[in-house]
């Protein structure tokens, strides 16, 4: 039975929920696992012909939990790109699904939780969702995530890796990192289910060749973009700026770079 996750199957639709509401659904590394045997699990299952990527409480995902984080600290290089490629892994086997996955976000989206959403082929975000890539105000890099959100959102993903700024719904539509924008979470549900019918009329079996093609002539190599993310991570996990920047954000304090 799934710690931090739920799933349901209705009308052809296989919702997976994340289900840390107390932490803002901040993933860790059981958190992960979970999440790519779901996947694997309705990719797999011939019933399910679309999949919702929800989640309970206040946020979508506020992005790495912050006791897993901890744990970052003491790590070796080794250590850190095991750890790293818990996530990489996890976002390949999203993107990889052969069945269509359409995120709902509300409230937060930070850090991991962007590269939640630009991981799914389609993103509903209700209009008061707030987005943020914060990973290099703590001192290191959006780098796992990284080629999810440049396929998505393309050069935008300088501004925003760069600045740290938040930004909301409407910007993540301009830029396409959501396809659309509702009112509430009752208008979420109502495009989700328009969505999700549409898909339902279409060949399965096409549907997977589709994503497949769509993802085969990208411009670079998922495996090496891996093993490149999760190895510049590592480093910069263990050097001297990123021990601060974590040590900083576990203190709640502002690291030794910020001038006040």
């Amino acid at each position: 039975m799934p710690q931090f996750i739920k799933t349901s199957v209705a009308r052809q639709v296989g919702t997976i929920t994340l289900a840390r509401a107390d932490v803002h659904n901040a993933l860790n590394d059981v958190f992960m696992a979970e999440l790519s045997t779901a996947f694997a699990e309705f990719g797999a299952d011939a019933k399910v012909r679309a999949i919702v990527l929800a989640a309970e409480g206040k946020s979508f995902c506020a992005g790495a939990d912050i006791h897993w984080m901890k744990r970052m600290i003491d790590y070796s290089i080794e250590e850190n790109v095991a750890d790293a490629n818990i996530l990489a892994k996890m976002l390949r086997k999203l993107r990889d699904c052969p069945k269509p996955v359409i995120a709902r976000v509300h409230g937060a989206a930070f850090g991991a939780g962007v590269g939640l959403t630009a991981a799914c082929d389609m993103a509903v975000a209700t209009a008061p969702a707030i987005f943020c890539l914060s990973e290099v105000k703590l001192g290191i890099l959006p780098a796992i995530i990284s080629p999810f959100v440049m396929e998505k959102i393309g050069s935008h993903a300088r501004r925003y890796a760069l600045t740290a700024e938040k930004f909301d719904a409407a910007e993540a539509l301009r830029i396409g990192l959501v396809s659309h924008v509702a009112a509430d979470e009752a208008a979420a549900d109502a495009w989700l289910g328009q969505v999700c019918r549409a898909i339902a009329e279409n060949g399965p079996q096409a549907i997977a060749e589709c994503k497949r093609v769509l993802s085969d002539i990208q411009p670079f190599n998922w495996d090496t973009a891996q093993n490149l993310t999760t190895h510049r991570l590592a480093h910069v996990r263990v050097s001297a700026e990123g021990q601060e920047g974590l040590r900083a954000f576990l203190e709640k304090r502002k690291p030794n770079w910020v001038v006040e």
